[in-house]
């Protein structure tokens, strides 16, 4: 049987695609980084491979004789003491990764990007259609999903059998990380937020991510791009959900915008300069949420069938599986 090759197969929309794969009765090789924590892999019947995204000679091993490739591996980070490793995993892994596949000819490609490489417009949601436009706002992670998605794309117009999809904001169970987004959560239900700021988020439950990586492989077409979202919620309407479900009151009044970004300053530079540990935010981070970051996910509800899940049962799940993980305190 072929098989089918993952990469950043332990991460939390990695894992959830490779369960969704066994689940289909597909032979899966999970691409483990080295180093890499296999936790989200436990109970999964799948074949593990240890190799890193920039090592050509081992990911043109693992794409021999595939018939599908889900790359995900990325770094997904608001700060690091060091950005250079950002660069590396996500714009040269992507590279090395797609140059492995077109030497094995892997017949068909899911590339995962992020919504971070969609611009965003002052009035309305974004769609597919929206060229990147945030240079001013851009960290380094979404520099490089910009830069690494136009590197996937010219490699889909050179024939390359790729799709593209663009992930929002997703959240849901086994977000070990924690991720930037699963720590918007975390912060929230602890009462850490004095208010809530402005902007908002597109939030889509992480399995339905996951089908949305299927369902591209199935019926995308290449070298398009797909959002992969659900619901725009403002913050203020986010704050409310996972207060209810956490049992929790918090402040329900605006943060100004300037004292948003003084404060994401603060975090910032009190990460950089004293405890060099990653802040609950960035200046940079909080200026794109103040753009509001709402998007159109009508072409994959159309073209590949893409479901939508209740926002609160997502939120649920979420905070419960942080509260087993010991990431919040038993309710």
């Amino acid at each position: 049987m072929a098989h089918v090759v993952v990469t950043g197969a332990t991460g939390f929309i990695g894992s959830a695609v490779v369960r969704q794969l066994v689940d289909s009765k597909r032979r899966v090789i999970a691409v483990v980084e080295p180093g890499a924590d296999p936790k989200n892999l436990e109970g999964v019947d799948v074949e593990r491979v240890t190799a890193d995204v920039l090592d050509r000679r081992a990911m043109e091993k693992v794409c021999s004789g595939a018939e599908a490739l889900y790359h995900l591996a990325a770094i997904y980070k608001l700060w690091l003491p060091d950005p250079e490793i950002i660069y590396r995993v996500n714009v040269e892994g992507t590279v090395t990764t797609l140059l492995a596949a077109q030497k094995a000819k892997v017949p068909r490609i899911v590339y995962t990007a992020s919504i971070a490489a969609v611009g965003l417009r002052d009035d309305g949601p974004s769609d597919e259609s929206v060229r990147f436009n945030l240079y001013d706002v851009a960290n380094e992670y979404i520099l490089t999903k910009h830069i690494s998605e136009r590197i996937a794309v010219r490699f889909a117009e050179s024939g390359l059998p790729l799709v593209v999809v663009c992930p929002s904001f997703p959240f849901g169970e086994r977000d070990r990380g924690p991720t930037p987004t699963g720590q918007i959560l975390i912060d929230v239900a602890r009462g850490k937020v004095p208010g809530y700021p402005p902007g908002g988020i597109n939030a889509v439950d992480v399995e339905v991510v996951a089908l949305g990586h299927l369902l591209a492989e199935e019926k995308g077409k290449i070298g398009e791009r797909y959002i992969l979202g659900d619901h725009n919620l403002s913050f203020r309407e986010l704050n409310a959900i996972v207060a209810e479900v956490a049992g929790i009151t918090i402040p329900d009044r605006p943060i100004p915008a300037g004292l948003a970004l003084a404060m994401a300053w603060t975090y910032e530079k009190v990460a950089d300069y004293v405890t060099h540990r990653a802040p609950q935010t960035t200046y940079k981070a909080m200026r794109y949420a103040q753009r509001t970051a709402f998007f159109d996910v009508s072409k994959a509800r159309s073209e590949l069938g893409l479901p939508s899940r209740p926002v609160r049962d997502t939120i649920e799940r979420a905070i419960r599986w942080f509260r087993q993980n010991g990431y919040l305190p038993a309710a």
